[in-house]
């Protein structure tokens, strides 16, 4: 036996996609609920005596901007990689606008429409995604995926409506029809969002650091103009000068947007973006039972029974998808997604 054989044989084992994606999928949701934490200090906590709220949320933006395009610079010129843009600057700013658009529609259809309504559209990411997926030719799916999809979001909605959390929802709130149609928007952009980076990813063989130093210069760009215009670019300033407090935490939040980020880009890279919009729907039932155990909260039958259909949507989809993949896959074209079918196999998916 030579000394190469011996050193491949200790050598570990690679993880299987399916590890993989559960490594990175439990690693966003982490990042998603740090997150929420330094946001939720940052602009519902009062800072000095006289507890002044921080109210300008586009200064957040910019700052996670910034921090993020230094990290992808750093990363790529350690890396030796080129910082060069490979695809058009334009395809940058299509994911940046849309991202925007996206945030925008979210945070206004939030005043016009019912809580249960906002869970629908939290959980209802996947179909857009889908539709806008086949629309730019980038995948193509069988009613079989859309069965799975449907009902993994019918799942997650009777299981984030039916525990203690339905009692947030506001009785004396109807839905407008602007409400609905900004929250049809919110689900259609960020369909596109994901999918188009998916297609950039596809189309120009581009490194995941790369497009997360273009699309975040361009949304910084975006976020800039906004605070100019709208007068609050100083103000901002002049409030984390005057609480360092606040912009440390300002900082923080960034780190784990960053650290976010990356997670996300290797997710829609390596696994696609309906994975990526799974497991953004799937975390609001995966918060609520962390909830459960750690605090102490009962879960209602209704709640069972929904994560029965979750589960079950998933194994069957598992279990389909095993029975129609040949019995000997090409190594360029790995079965990563449980409900999609690539139109381009021989193409690393997302």
């Amino acid at each position: 036996m030579t000394p190469q054989s011996s050193l491949e044989k200790l050598a570990p084992e690679p993880l299987s996609p399916f590890a993989r994606m559960m490594i990175s999928s439990g690693g966003l949701i982490f990042f998603f609920i740090a997150y929420g934490v330094f946001q939720e200090r940052i602009m519902t906590i009062g800072y000095g005596p006289d507890e002044e709220i921080f109210t300008y949320s586009a200064f957040l933006v910019l700052n996670n901007r910034i921090f993020v395009c230094l990290v992808s610079l750093a990363v790529l010129l350690y890396r030796g990689e080129s910082v060069r843009n490979v695809a058009p600057i334009k395809k940058y700013f299509y994911i940046s606008f849309s991202n925007t658009a996206a945030t925008l529609c979210q945070y206004e259809a939030l005043k016009w429409i019912s809580f249960p309504t906002q869970t629908l559209g939290k959980c209802g990411k996947m179909i857009p995604v889908m539709l806008v997926s086949t629309f730019i030719g980038l995948k193509k799916y069988v009613m079989q995926d859309y069965f799975v999809a449907l009902s993994i979001t019918a799942g997650c909605t009777m299981f984030v409506l039916t525990g203690d959390v339905s009692s947030k929802a506001s009785s004396d709130k109807d839905d407008s029809v602007y409400g609905l149609l900004l929250m049809v928007g919110y689900l259609f952009l960020d369909g596109f969002t994901s999918t188009f980076q998916e297609k950039l990813f596809k189309d120009y063989k581009i490194s995941s650091f790369n497009q997360m130093l273009y699309v975040n210069l361009c949304s910084g760009i975006i976020s800039l103009l906004l605070l100019v215009f709208t007068g609050a670019l100083m103000p901002a300033l002049e409030f984390v000068m005057k609480y360092p407090e606040a912009y440390l935490a300002v900082i923080c939040l960034s780190a784990a947007a960053c650290c976010g980020q990356i997670v996300i880009y290797y997710i829609i890279k390596n696994f696609g973006a309906l994975v990526f919009s799974t497991v953004m729907v799937t975390r609001n039932v995966i918060s609520i039972f962390i909830s459960c155990v750690f605090f102490g909260h009962g879960l209602t039958y209704l709640q069972m029974f929904a994560a029965v259909i979750v589960l079950g949507s998933f194994y069957y989809s598992k279990v389909s998808k095993k029975k129609s993949t040949p019995a000997t896959p090409t190594p360029s074209a790995p079965a990563m997604s449980a409900v999609v079918v690539d139109q381009q196999p021989d193409v690393p998916g997302k």
